[in-house]
């Protein structure tokens, strides 16, 4: 019975710690992405609907790998036997 709580415990931290470290990495990216865009259109407002769609495509990329760290988290917690 003890060893379940210990197993349990560890399914816990290593959720939190993959969505912890899962999502700095994305944030640090979309931030950077977000920046490069704003600086873009300011220098070429004539091309502002490329940049953005440009810009959110590149988003939805980086924001995939928050997904997999939610993901890979939500397997730790609910499938932990």
């Amino acid at each position: 019975m003890e060893e379940m709580v210990y197993a349990k415990a560890a399914a816990y931290l290593g959720a939190a710690f993959a969505m912890g470290v899962g999502a700095i990495g994305p944030s640090i990216g979309q931030g950077l992405i977000g920046t490069k865009a704003c600086e873009s259109i300011g220098k070429y407002p004539e091309s502002a609907s490329k940049i953005r769609t440009t810009m959110m495509i590149s988003m939805a990329i980086v924001e995939s790998s928050a997904l997999y760290a939610f993901l890979i988290a939500g397997l730790l917690i609910f499938f932990n036997k």
